[in-house]
């Protein structure tokens, strides 16, 4: 059986990811591939228990490293789990966040550097995304579309900490130029949904 399509959706908080992951898997049903929807930290019962000690307003006391480190092992459980059967069934998977979210926002918002990239090696297994949509928004304005009461521990974070995260899926969309394609994510949502749309259809059939 043909391996599945893996597409991950990025972005800065407030960028829209959600609507589009959305729209995204009813015009893949549509057409007629089988989609699964998960999402990062995430997507497996031991995942989701540890996405919610990460996200804990409370633990305004977490080491960057340990941080790191949960999400990278909420993504191997992940990957063992869901990502890499559903792709051997064929299947084709949308994730909302992946290993380029802990790139930026612990290898440049934590500034923990390549020591990010290193552990999550191990935490993929050589399962990358085919192609990875980046919703490109200043952090000023996606902090400002999520209310102050609805904010995780990592939304909470103050404006510079967002802005070197932005600064990291800028700088990863330059390295990884033929895997990540960055989109305006302040356009109208029709427009983005269908860039999207086109580049899905064009990396299909290519």
């Amino acid at each position: 059986m043909k391996r599945g399509l893996f597409i991950s959706i990025e972005g800065p908080d407030g960028s829209g990811k959600s609507t589009q992951i959305r729209l995204l898997k009813e015009y893949l049903s549509k057409n007629g591939r089988q989609a699964i929807l998960t999402r990062e930290p995430g997507g497996t019962i031991i995942s989701e228990k540890i996405r919610e000690i990460i996200l804990d307003k409370k633990y305004i006391e977490m080491d960057p490293m340990t941080e790191a480190l949960l999400y990278a092992a909420s993504r191997c459980q992940h990957v063992a789990e869901v990502i890499k059967p559903a792709l051997e069934e064929g299947k084709t998977v949308i994730c909302d966040r992946f290993v380029d979210s802990s790139i930026a926002y612990q290898g440049y918002g934590r500034q923990l550097g390549e020591a990010v990239r290193i552990i999550n090696e191990y935490a993929v297994a050589g399962c990358m995304p085919d192609i990875t949509f980046l919703l490109k928004v200043e952090p000023s304005v996606g902090k400002k579309r999520i209310r102050e009461e609805e904010q995780d521990r990592l939304e909470k974070e103050k404006l510079e900490f967002h802005n070197a995260v932005f600064t990291g899926y800028l700088e990863l969309e330059k390295l990884y130029k033929d895997r990540i394609i960055g989109i305006d994510a302040s356009k109208g949502i029709d427009e983005i949904s269908n860039e999207i749309i086109l580049q899905i259809q064009n990396f299909i059939e290519g």
